[in-house]
């Protein structure tokens, strides 16, 4: 059975594969947004070392397959070129939270329906 409920801090630092056994980053944040009482997209820390030269991407919720038999590891049926040319960022430049434009091209880019959350 899969997991129902999931801790922020049990997701983030979390292992990304994608279907192939390629391993695509790891989950580094999410990003919520506070009005609608929604996770917008987990921000997936792709290359690096230690920290420095990492890029992150941005990834729907929605595209993300948890296992209720590895908790180290999440799967995601994405190729590495759909994610190196996803909507993305560096640690200095971080979108802005009311960046609506943004998250919609984040689900876009993943052929993804944004959820219609009505407001809180």
């Amino acid at each position: 059975m899969k997991p129902i409920s999931l801790s922020a801090s049990t997701i983030t630092g979390t292992s990304v594969e994608n279907l192939q056994g390629d391993n695509i980053g790891d989950i580094y944040d999410l990003m919520i947004d506070l009005e609608r009482g929604e996770i917008l997209y987990a921000v997936l820390s792709h290359g690096g070392f230690l920290g420095m030269g990492n890029d992150y991407f941005a990834i729907p919720m929605q595209a993300l397959m948890f296992s209720d038999r590895d908790e180290d590891l999440i799967k995601v049926d994405v190729d590495k070129q759909i994610l190196e040319n996803a909507p993305g960022f560096n640690k200095d430049d971080w979108p802005a939270h009311s960046n609506t434009e943004f998250t919609n091209s984040v689900y876009s880019h993943y052929g993804i329906e944004r959820p219609q959350t009505p407001r809180m």
